[in-house]
């Protein structure tokens, strides 16, 4: 089982002005979402599953600020994966795929008796 990982970091929270700057980004609303190909669902669709979060990003140290207008879903997932740290971002991912592979084999399933 193959899963690819996608984020999506497109909705931020920011300051309207701080320390001189415009538009500083502080919080950002993160999806992750996985994705398995070889494991289609009885439509015949990719198994998925999405974790969703909000992540604080330190505004203390505006040196190396970037303009929101060249903000890009790269720099600010770079930041947001930065901020969670790896072994964070590595459970994100170890969830998604257990619960994907729970869908493609439940250990339980729910089932109705006949009247």
């Amino acid at each position: 089982m193959a899963i690819n990982y996608t984020w999506d970091v497109s909705k931020v929270d920011t300051y309207p002005t701080k320390s001189s700057q415009s538009d500083v980004v502080y919080r950002v609303h993160w999806r992750l979402k996985g994705t398995d190909d070889s494991n289609n669902d009885s439509d015949g669709l990719a198994q998925t599953n999405t974790i969703y979060g909000t992540q604080i990003i330190d505004t203390s140290d505006l040196s190396s600020f970037t303009a929101f207008g060249s903000l890009n879903s790269s720099t600010v997932q770079g930041w947001v994966e930065t901020a969670l740290g790896s072994s964070k971002v590595t459970q994100l991912k170890s969830k998604i795929s257990a619960d994907i592979t729970e869908k493609v084999t439940p250990t339980s399933v729910l089932k109705t008796l006949g009247s």
